[in-house]
Parts: structure tokens; C-alpha cells; sequence
């Protein structure tokens, strides 16, 4: 019987560990939507995550249910937006609490969220987006609600790993509690209980573009009276850590149908002056322990009254020191003499009426001294400032009596003594002339380094004015690097630069014996680690050069010396409009290589590639150091750098710029005309012309003629495209044109009409022997094509048309004055006979005398082959024509000289072309 027993409880238990295995799988379906139906029935809003798990072993009696990837999305107005977001949440509760129908409320007694993000925002027309309860219903539907959603029996709840933002965009106001990990305890099912906290956060507040706190840390610990029946949370036992400082607080808040009520107080738990340092955040302060302090310094305040939408409750903060001093162990100087008298106020419960009066704030290191007073009142709303301060401090001390961050290196002594009166309202809508600001302030041998510069900027003198509508700089006087300057202006804004956001408006003059661009230039660190090299090293940047973004200005500016690149410039003469990062020239003029160059146009640095566009205006430079110094002008005429002379020209062109701006080659286009003036050049340092010499040894190019040698061009994408100019070679008019890339790759055409009486001593002679007036002017037409590379060129020159020209007219010429002189001849043979010449014949001569002279002409011209006299002299026919003794004559003559070849070593393919 007992073995029975023991069975039977083994299958039950065996059935009740697999209905804990098995449920989870059948009921996980269900319990992921019995929660989205009871949240999304319940809200105006849409619930949704991407799995839900249920587990009834892990907290067995309870059922724990796992949602991962949570999102609650708001509806219009915030239509999309994420009110909350989580990685994963975990709710545990009673295992009957699973099988409840989907219109039943359900009991969750623990909570635990992971990676929340609870995003609360306001909008201009003060909609809030955590305003997500149904539409308005009636009495019966909203107790048919009061069934459904969930039933808070919570014991315990846990936080981590999660923030909360809160941005309200019709005051300006926004508050964020990031890094937060918080935790209660307590049992919510009860009508009167206690929650004990923890919580640990980073806490930001800004108001109206002002930074009042920067993710200070906060600790708070707290037990909390809750009592659901009046809705009223009170604090029992609270203390907590606001940076390093400690407070109590004490008091509660009661929530109402309409509004709630606030009565809360806290204050420090001690008043020794340690508290002041542990306010300020421990990056700044760092380790206040062993700071010897005198005096006190108080904390304390309270708020009362209720908050609904029209009032906040008044309240009051004081902070008091009297006659304190502190000494870091590790510096060498203190500060002393620290008095403290500030009050924050609002005592109607009106926003706009918040106040805050500094009756007194001054401090000294060693004999330095500093003290401000000053008013803001309607710190929520229209805020007015009346403020003076003054003193005057060796800034180098500041460092010897407080730990400042390490970059920050002062030096310099500061004199001030300045009074102010404005309203934000005036200040946003750029009406200065409401504002008040008088007094000076001058600023001696200050030096300030930072990572974002090159080198440091040293301030030999600075001296401001404050009149009531500007800012007089009556003087800036220092040097960065290798450059110097001296500026003085008007500054029209600076209140909205530094309480607006705005740029510095302003005109100033310029000076400087010397500025180097590169000393301008920002380098930027990357992250990259290089894994070739046995330690970690990050890659630095190429250095930028950046117009500010912070001004506005138009600047008068002269320099006797201006670096640029690898550049030179002198007397540098000009105004420059500084907006919206881009820089506008106008009236540029500067000294360099020798003449005068005048530029005009803008620059601009605001895109990721800076860009420029640009014209140039240039007066008797010198065209040697111009072609070799400049690499634009290198790719636009690398021949000109054999040139010696002068040049004047006009320039316009555009594109991109490196990050040092010098112009990126390959982005440019424009248009230049240039006009040369030079005598002279260097044939021995040009491949190209010495090429161009060997295959027209009918010209000496040093005796070319480049008087007023002008020439246009135009580039764009790498290309340069010449217009056709012209060179003159004693009565050679050389025409050239084409083009070439940035890279020195060219296609030209040199073409000429080369008078015969270049051609060589042999057609000379040959033109002799015709003797006729026709042939005064003959030309033979030359084509050069120059390719290849500049430093490499490939020149070739097409005479075979040429050559066939002239031959034909030779034979032409030659022809005809045969001709004619066969009708001579008969006329004179006619007039004899018509005449009765009986003159006796020289038995000497020919029997056919008209013959033997044109036999002795075309012997002469053509060389004068011999004739057998035995034969035949009139019936027999030469074995050649007289036009292919011609032919044959000019192509050896005319070959040898252009061809660079003997007369009679032709080859039978060239005889075939001229014939």
C-alpha cells in the first residue's frame, strides 16, 4: 500500500513539473496579448516588443513573463514618436494571473527594466506627448475601465542602465537624468506604506540656451511615505549627494485632482566652506578631502504652494560664505578673503517673477582681487541684467591656487572694470541700442594653448572700451607662430555673441610685418590605431586651414609679408568680408616676382572641400620665377618657363581647394589671356624645342620674334585648350595651336609657309638657273604635330605635299619659259628671213641652233647630262621628258635638304610619292 502511495504522489509530481514545462509553451501566445490588448485598450498610444517569454519554474509560486525590445509609440500630434523604449523588461506575478480574461486587470507584484529610454516632450503649443489617456468617456465607460489594464501589488521594482529626458519647447527648458540606477522596496497593494529608494543619476538642466548643470552626478537616498487614499508622498528619512555636496530634505507632495501641493526643505548638513568646492563638478574640483578651508558656507531653501498649469510654488535658496579660504595641499597659493552672498527667489509662485540678487561675490589670490554684484531679474522670462564688476589678476595665479584643467595654460594680467545693463528680450531681437555697456578692460601679456591650434596666441596688449551701443578694440597687439598682428575696430554685437548665439559683428584694421597662413591651420585626431607598430598610435589628420565661423566682419587689411604655400608675397594691400565661413577680396593688390598682382573674389571653407573663385589681374611679373614658383602656371604653359622677360595677364578661374588652400589642379576652369614681353630664352633647357630645331634646321630659334606675343587659354577638367596665336621667324608667320593636359601630355600644330630662299644653297641654285620673277615669292608649305609628353615630345613634320607643290611648279615655270623661248627663237629666225639676213652661219655650231639652247638651259638647271652629238639630232627622242628631269632634280635637292638625306641616296618609295 505504501509503495501505491509513493507512486501515485511520483506521478503527480511528475504531472506537476511537466505542467510547469509545458505551460509556458501554451500559455506565452496568450500572456503577449492579454498585455498588449489591456496597455493598447488602455492608452492612446501603440505597445509593441519582439518577444515575450514566460517562465513558471525560475519564480515558482509566481510566473515571470520577459519582453524584449519594448517600444510605446505615441499617436498624433507626436505621431511615430518613442515615448518609451526598453531592452528588456521583466514582470512577475501570480500564476493565476495568466489565466484572467483579456478584459481583466492584471496583479503584477515585481517590476525589473533594463536599458530604458523615457523621452518626455512638450511642444510650442504646450502638447505633452505623456499625455496618453483615452479620449474623453463617460462615468460608465471609465468604471467599466477601472477593471481592465493593470493592478499595481508591487513589493519591489528595479531600474538600470536607463535615462529620462524631459524637453520643453515652449519655455526653452530641458532636464535629462542619464546613467540612472534606481531601486525600491515596499508593498504598493497597501493603502499607507513605505518605498525605500536608491538612486544614482547624472543630472543636465538648461534653460533658455543656458547651461546650468552638466550631467552632475547625484545620489539620493530616501524613504518615502505613500498614502494612496490622499495621494500624498511625504519624505521620512532622505539624504542626498548633489555632486559631492550633501543635503537633508524634509517635507512632501500631495497630488490633487487639479494641481499638486509642494512644501519641501533642504539644506546642508554642515556649514564649513568644503561644501562650496563639492557644488562644482569633480572634474574641475578634484579631490576636495585634504583642502584646508576656513569659514562656512550654507545651502539651504524651500519651496511652497502648488503647481498646476498658471504656478510653480514659491521658493527661496541661499548661499552663504563669509570671510572663507581654501589651499590645496599640492598648490602653492590660496584663495582667501571668499565672500558669498546669493539669493534665488520666487514669491508669487509666477514664473516670470524669479529673481536673483548677488549682493556680494569677491575673492582674492595673493593681491589679486576680483568682485561682482549684480541683479537678473525675470530669470524665466524676459531676463534683465544689471551687473558691475571688477579687478584686477595676474591669470597665471588662478592655476597656482586651483587645480585648472591641465590644457589650459594662463598666463596674462587682466584689468576690468565694467558695468552693464540689458534685457534678453533687446539682446535676441538685435536691438542694441536698449542695452547699456560702459567701462574698459585691457588684457597684458596673455597667453592661451590649445589642442586646436598650432601654435600658442601670446597677446602683447589688448585694450577694449565699452561704450553703450560697441565695443571699442583700441588695440590687439600679439603673434601665433611666425606671424604678428596689430588690430583695432568696433565690435557692434557682443552681447548676442556671447548670451545670443550670434557671430561677431564688426570692422577692423589689420596690420602685420609678417602672417603665415600656416599658422592658422587645425588638425584633427582620428581614432585609428595603427597595428603594424608594436604600441598603439593614432593617425593624425593633414592640418586645415578654416575661415572662423564666429565672425562676421569686413576687414582692412595690409601685411609687408604673406606666406602663402611656398609663396612670398609683399606689400599685401586689401579688404576682406568674413561671413558665414567665406571670404570675400576685394581690391587685393601685393609685390611678387617683381611686379604687381591684383586679385578679386571669394573663398569659402564652409563645405567639407573648400572652394574658390577667383580673378587675377598681373602687371610685369617676371615670367621665370612666375612658371617655376606657381603650379598652376607650370601645367597651364610649361614651355613658358624657359621664357625670360616679363608678363602681364588676366586670370579667371574656379575650384575646389586642399586643406591647406592651394588649388586642387584637377577642379579648375577658367580663362587666362596672357601678353609676354621677352627677348630671350633658354632653347638648351627645352626637350620640346630642341626637337622642334631638329627637324626644322631651316630655323634658328633663338632668332624668334616674340614681341608682343599674346596668347589666349582655356582649362577645365584637366584640359588646356590655346586659341591660335602666332610667332614670327624673320618673314615666317608660325601659327600655332591645340592643347595639352595638366600632366603634360600635348597636341599641337605648328604650321608655316617657309619661303624657298631657306630652303638651301642647292634650290637656291636651282631657282637661279630658272631665273624667273615668279619665283620670287615661292613658299613651301610646313605642318609640325607636337605630342608626347613635354619632357619627352614626339614632333613630326609632313613635307610630301609640300614637296609635290613646288616640283609641279617648277616644272610648270620651267615649261612655260621654254615655250616662250622657242616662239623667241622662231620670231627672230622669222624676222631674219622676212628681213633678208644673209648673214654666214658659224660651221662651229648646231645645224638646228633653237634646239641646242634650250638643251643647254634645262642641262644647266638639271645638272647637265652630255649628249652623244653622233646621233640623230632631229628625229631622235630623249629617254626621259623634260618634265621628269625636273622631277627628278627638285626631289634630290629638295629631299637632301629636308629630309636630312644625300641627293642620290632616295629611296624608290619616296621617288613614288613625289612622283
Amino acid at each position: 500500500m505504501g509503495k501505491k502511495f509513493l507512486k501515485i504522489i511520483g506521478i503527480l509530481l511528475l504531472l506537476v513539473v511537466g505542467v510547469l514545462i509545458a505551460a509556458p509553451f501554451i500559455l506565452e501566445a496568450k500572456i503577449g496579448d492579454i498585455i498588449k490588448n489591456n496597455v493598447n485598450n488602455t492608452v492612446n498610444a501603440t505597445l509593441d516588443f519582439s518577444d515575450a517569454s514566460l517562465s513558471l519554474v525560475r519564480s515558482f509560486p509566481d510566473a515571470e513573463v520577459s519582453l524584449t525590445d519594448i517600444t510605446l509609440l505615441n499617436k498624433a500630434p507626436f505621431e511615430g514618436d518613442t515615448l518609451f523604449a526598453a531592452k528588456q523588461v521583466d514582470l512577475k506575478m501570480g500564476i493565476r494571473q495568466l489565466f484572467k480574461n483579456e478584459n481583466e486587470s492584471i496583479a503584477i507584484e515585481s517590476l525589473f527594466i533594463d536599458g530604458a529610454n523615457l523621452n518626455i516632450v512638450v511642444d510650442e503649443s504646450e502638447n505633452a506627448n505623456y499625455d496618453i489617456g483615452g479620449d474623453s468617456a463617460t462615468e460608465s465607460e471609465l468604471k467599466a475601465e477601472e477593471s481592465t489594464g493593470f493592478q499595481l501589488d508591487m513589493k519591489s521594482y528595479e531600474i538600470i542602465n536607463s535615462s529620462i529626458s524631459y524637453l520643453d519647447k515652449s519655455s526653452g527648458m530641458s532636464f535629462e537624468l542619464s546613467n540612472l540606477q534606481h531601486e525600491g522596496k515596499g508593498d504598493l497593494s497597501l493603502a499607507s506604506s513605505e518605498l525605500d529608494t536608491h538612486t544614482e543619476a547624472l543630472v543636465s538642466f538648461e534653460m533658455d540656451s543656458t547651461n546650468y548643470l552638466n550631467e552632475n552626478r547625484v545620489l539620493l537616498d530616501a524613504v518615502i511615505g505613500i498614502d494612496l487614499e490622499e495621494r500624498k508622498y511625504t519624505f521620512l528619512k532622505n539624504e542626498a549627494v548633489i555632486n559631492q555636496l550633501p543635503l537633508i530634505f524634509d517635507g512632501f507632495v500631495k497630488v490633487n485632482e487639479d494641481n499638486q501641493e509642494v512644501d519641501i526643505s533642504f539644506k546642508t548638513l554642515s556649514s564649513e566652506f568644503k561644501n562650496f568646492l563639492a557644488l562644482i563638478p569633480q572634474e574641475y574640483s578634484k579631490n576636495i578631502e585634504n583642502v584646508q578651508t576656513t569659514g562656512d558656507f550654507i545651502v539651504e531653501g524651500k519651496f511652497e504652494g502648488i503647481v498646476d498649469d498658471s504656478y510653480i510654488p514659491r521658493f527661496h535658496i541661499g548661499i552663504n560664505s563669509d570671510n572663507a579660504s581654501f589651499k590645496y595641499p599640492d598648490l602653492p597659493k590660496s584663495v582667501r578673503n571668499v565672500f558669498i552672498d546669493v539669493d534665488i527667489v520666487n514669491k508669487t509662485g509666477v514664473t516670470e517673477d524669479t529673481y536673483v540678487d548677488i549682493t556680494k561675490l569677491s575673492f582674492m589670490i595673493d593681491e589679486d582681487t576680483f568682485n561682482m554684484v549684480a541683479n537678473i531679474n525675470e530669470l524665466m522670462g524676459n531676463t534683465k541684467v544689471n551687473a558691475h564688476l571688477d579687478g584686477k589678476m595676474n591669470l597665471a595665479n588662478i592655476e597656482q591656487a586651483y587645480p585648472v584643467p591641465a590644457d589650459l595654460d594662463l598666463k596674462g594680467i587682466l584689468d576690468a572694470d565694467i558695468t552693464t545693463a540689458f534685457d534678453m528680450a533687446s539682446v535676441e531681437s538685435q536691438q542694441y541700442e536698449k542695452t547699456e555697456t560702459t567701462g574698459k578692460m585691457s588684457l597684458k601679456d596673455f597667453e592661451y594653448n590649445s589642442e586646436e591650434l598650432l601654435h600658442p596666441v601670446k597677446l602683447k596688449a589688448t585694450a577694449l572700451t565699452f561704450n553703450p551701443k560697441t565695443v571699442t578694440l583700441n588695440e590687439l597687439d600679439g603673434t601665433t607662430g611666425k606671424t604678428d598682428f596689430n588690430a583695432t575696430g568696433t565690435i557692434n554685437n557682443l552681447l548676442g555673441y556671447m548670451f545670443n548665439n550670434e557671430k561677431v559683428e564688426g570692422d577692423f584694421d589689420l596690420k602685420s610685418d609678417t602672417f603665415a597662413l600656416s599658422d592658422f591651420m587645425t588638425a584633427d585626431e582620428t581614432s585609428e590605431t595603427d597595428t603594424n607598430s608594436e604600441s598603439d598610435s593614432t593617425t593624425t589628420k593633414e592640418a586645415e586651414l578654416k575661415i572662423p565661423s564666429f565672425l562676421d566682419a569686413n576687414i582692412n587689411a595690409s601685411a609687408n609679408t604673406v606666406l602663402y604655400d611656398d609663396l612670398v608675397l609683399k606689400n599685401v594691400k586689401g579688404n576682406l568680408r568674413i561671413k558665414d565661413e567665406k571670404a570675400t577680396l576685394s581690391n587685393m593688390t601685393t609685390s611678387i616676382f617683381s611686379g604687381k598682382m591684383a586679385f578679386d573674389g571669394e573663398v569659402s571653407t564652409k563645405e567639407e572641400t573648400p572652394t574658390f573663385n577667383m580673378k587675377l589681374g598681373m602687371d610685369q611679373l617676371q615670367i621665370g620665377e612666375t612658371f617655376k614658383s606657381l603650379e598652376l602656371f607650370k601645367v597651364l604653359a610649361p614651355v613658358a618657363e624657359i621664357l625670360k622677360g616679363k608678363l602681364n595677364s588676366d586670370i579667371e578661374l574656379s575650384g575646389a581647394l586642399t586643406d591647406n588652400l592651394t588649388p586642387d589642379l584637377l577642379t579648375l576652369s577658367g580663362d587666362m589671356l596672357a601678353n609676354i614681353f621677352t627677348k630671350d630664352f633658354d632653347t638648351e633647357s627645352s626637350p620640346l624645342l630642341q626637337s622642334l630645331a631638329g627637324q626644322l634646321d631651316f630655323i634658328d630659334l633663338k632668332q624668334l620674334n616674340l614681341d608682343d606675343l599674346k596668347t589666349k587659354l582655356s582649362f577645365k577638367d584637366g584640359l588646356v585648350s590655346v586659341k591660335p596665336f602666332t610667332l614670327n621667324y624673320k618673314d615666317i608667320a608660325i601659327n600655332i595651336d591645340g592643347g595639352h593636359s595638366f600632366d603634360r601630355k600635348m597636341d599641337y600644330k605648328a604650321s608655316m609657309e617657309v619661303p624657298a630662299k631657306y630652303l638651301g644653297s642647292e634650290v637656291n641654285s636651282l631657282i637661279a638657273k630658272i631665273d624667273d620673277s615668279q619665283l620670287d615669292n615661292l613658299t613651301l608649305p610646313v605642318v609640325a604635330n607636337i605630342g608626347g609628353d613635354y619632357n619627352n615630345p614626339n614632333v613630326t613634320t609632313d613635307l610630301t605635299s609640300g614637296i609635290k607643290t613646288l616640283t609641279s611648279r617648277l616644272i610648270e615655270i620651267q615649261k612655260q619659259k621654254l615655250i616662250n623661248k622657242g616662239k623667241d627663237k622662231a620670231t627672230e629666225l622669222l624676222t631674219d628671213v622676212l628681213g633678208g639676213n644673209s648673214k654666214e652661219k658659224d660651221s662651229t655650231k648646231t645645224e638646228d641652233p633653237t634646239k641646242d639652247a634650250v638643251k643647254d638651259v634645262l642641262g644647266g638647271i638639271l645638272g647637265g647630262n652630255k649628249k652623244d652629238t653622233t646621233a640623230t639630232k632631229t628625229d631622235s627622242i630623249p629617254a626621259k621628258t623634260e618634265e621628269d628631269v625636273v622631277k627628278e632634280k627638285a626631289k634630290d635637292i629638295l629631299g637632301g635638304f629636308l629630309n636630312r638625306k644625300k641627293k642620290k641616296d632616295t629611296t624608290k618609295s619616296e621617288k613614288d610619292s613625289i612622283n
